[in-house]
């Protein structure tokens, strides 16, 4: 096992999480697991890890503990609900919050577990499933530079080294990822409504993305997404649900510090359509065939 291996403890196996956790494996450290769905659990087991009852099971083994849950509800449970994360949590123990979440619940959770002497990173992440198996994904980190630079080593298992960015002061992490979701939603919906007028006046939106490729259009937004709109490919990397979740925190959070963001504004009722569509478990690529539907084009399927 390599010096920098410890043992980690890995709370929600989804479609992020359990990837990241199988990558903590690769990168030979001891790994303790615990999700709501048995299925994951059993699957990083045969890989090597250990299975734990409870969150708090899971802290009271692992001297870095990784949560990486749908939602600010899911983390408080997780961290401060019967059977978490705090009531065993050891002092000096670093806890990595990597799901996308409220900066203000995290400010919060993270005063709770200084007092428990140990210490609170935000670290969400974007690349969605693909980064997340590939292990490249970026990784943006709140919280005390100190333990950042302790437990960089175990981010790097899961992220493209980099990438893994310190941003600022607990809580600074979520406000990046929210400022990526913002600007995700701006290039999703200027390439749907690219799309969709190439569509509608009959030329080949595929030699239009290909064109736009090369030059000061080229995004990932347009590689990976431009193509799941072509091919009518939304088997979910990152659910719409999720997206929304993003873009509702985000919304809250500019309106308490009073700065306007229209065109996030604009991307949420669009998504709030698609959602209203019957599209909460379709990957958020789908938006464009809100626009598309809207400007009475096909959708690419």
């Amino acid at each position: 096992m390599p010096q920098t291996a410890q043992v980690v403890g890995f709370i929600g196996l989804g479609v992020m999480g359990k990837p990241m956790a199988q990558n903590l494996i690769k990168g030979g450290h001891s790994l303790r697991v615990h999700s709501r769905s048995r299925g994951p659990v059993d699957e990083l087991v045969a890989a090597g890890a250990t299975a734990a009852d409870s969150p708090a099971d899971v802290a009271r083994h692992a001297s870095i503990v990784i949560t990486m849950v749908p939602d600010t509800p899911d983390v408080e449970l997780v961290l401060a609900g019967p059977d978490g994360v705090l009531s065993t949590l050891r002092s000096g123990s670093v806890v990595i919050d990597m799901s996308s979440i409220s900066p203000v619940a995290t400010r919060r959770l993270s005063s709770m577990v200084a007092s428990k002497g140990a210490t609170m990173l935000d670290a969400p992440v974007s690349g969605g499933e693909i980064g997340a198996k590939s292990g490249s994904l970026s990784i943006m980190v709140g919280g005390d530079e100190a333990a950042f630079a302790r437990v960089r080593p175990v981010l790097a298992c899961m992220g493209n080294p980099e990438r893994i960015i310190y941003i600022g002061e607990s809580g600074a992490g979520q406000i990046c990822k929210i400022c990526n979701q913002m600007a995700i939603g701006g290039a999703l919906v200027s390439v749907s409504e690219a799309f969709a007028l190439a569509r509608k006046v009959g030329v080949d939106p595929a030699r239009v993305r290909q064109a736009l490729l090369g030059g000061f259009a080229a995004s990932r937004v347009l590689e990976v997404h431009g193509e799941r709109m072509l091919t009518g490919n939304y088997v979910p990397g990152f659910r719409t649900k999720l997206y929304q979740k993003d873009l509702r925190i985000a919304n809250e959070f500019a309106s308490t510090h009073a700065v306007a963001i229209p065109a996030t504004a604009v991307m949420t009722q669009l998504v709030n359509a698609l959602m209203a569509a019957g599209g909460a478990e379709l990957d958020y690529a789908a938006l464009g065939t809100v626009l598309f539907g809207m400007s009475g084009v096909g959708d690419g399927s």
